[in-house]
């Protein structure tokens, strides 16, 4: 169970300004059903077309995504488009008294909608993160296949909140989430923005027993992949372990999730990691 704060517990259970702008001036649209957020951001703006004065939305999420969209629009209204863009998502977070490290993705959802959308409407290029199809204006180079996202975009979000590991990106934009084969690419984005020197990585033991392997992918689930899973509200069940063979069947969110097929790549990759790189990860059902 997540600590929320009465602030998200509020804008989540009575959301501020949800619907839409039939004659919105601007419109910001990220994320994607498949992928477990989407939001859509409606502005309205004064006669002068540049402060707003009507800010709506309408979002698919959890908890923290729906309270950062309704903290969003409660900030921006009556700002011009220049101090809009201004507005951070640690300050969404912050409105909101706090959001669980996990959850941080959701107010840089918020941000990313509010940049999406005034730049479309002053005709710029597009902030580099779009689930669902991949603009040609989109700027930078596409790292995380899974969920289409740029370096531009990451390289943005890392400086803004001085992240230093990928499992911070991932919490922060879901980058490395799903196969986890942009990891290493994260990493030497990290290095470059921060000027970390690369971590070492974590070495797989090199001999098990049949005992102490099925420990450690039992200990690694619980603590490397069902916390992320959690995170959008989905789980996994282990089933069964033959050899190197790891069958698991997903559960609440997860469960029949039209990306659930890059989820199970992750969690075999986390395995081969970690474990022993001959492991093969099967979704059954069970």
């Amino acid at each position: 169970m997540w600590d929320y704060t009465d602030k998200v517990r509020e804008h989540f259970l009575n959301p501020k300004n949800v619907g839409e702008i039939p004659d919105a001036d601007a419109v910001g649209e990220v994320g994607s059903l498949a992928c477990g957020d989407a939001l859509k951001l409606y502005l309205k703006l004064d006669e002068n077309k540049e402060r707003i004065v009507d800010a709506k939305f309408q979002t698919f999420g959890c908890a923290s995504a729906i309270a950062s969209s309704s903290a969003l629009t409660e900030i921006i209204k009556g700002k011009t488009l220049d101090e809009a863009l201004d507005v951070s998502n640690q300050e969404i977070a912050e409105f909101l008294g706090g959001l669980p490290e996990e959850k941080m993705h959701c107010s840089v959802m918020g941000q990313e909608a509010l940049e999406v959308a005034i730049a479309k409407y002053r005709g710029g290029p597009v902030p580099g993160h779009d689930h669902d199809h991949l603009h040609p204006e989109m700027e930078g180079e596409i790292v995380c296949k899974c969920f289409g996202i740029t370096d531009q975009f990451l390289k943005k979000v890392i400086s803004d909140n001085k992240l230093h590991t990928a499992e911070q990106v991932t919490h922060f934009t879901k980058a490395g989430g799903g196969c986890g084969g942009c990891i290493p690419q994260i990493n030497e984005l990290i290095a470059e923005v921060m000027g970390d020197q690369p971590k070492e990585e974590r070495k797989r033991p090199e001999k098990l027993t049949n005992l102490r392997k099925m420990q450690l992918i039992q200990d690694i689930l619980e603590k490397e992949v069902r916390p992320l899973l959690w995170a959008d509200g989905g789980d996994l069940e282990l089933i069964d372990i033959a050899g190197s063979t790891v069958q698991i069947a997903f559960r609440k969110a997860c469960a029949g999730c039209v990306s659930s097929g890059h989820t199970a790549k992750f969690v075999e990759q986390k395995l081969r990691e970690f474990v022993a790189e001959d492991i093969v990860v099967e979704e059954v059902e069970g």
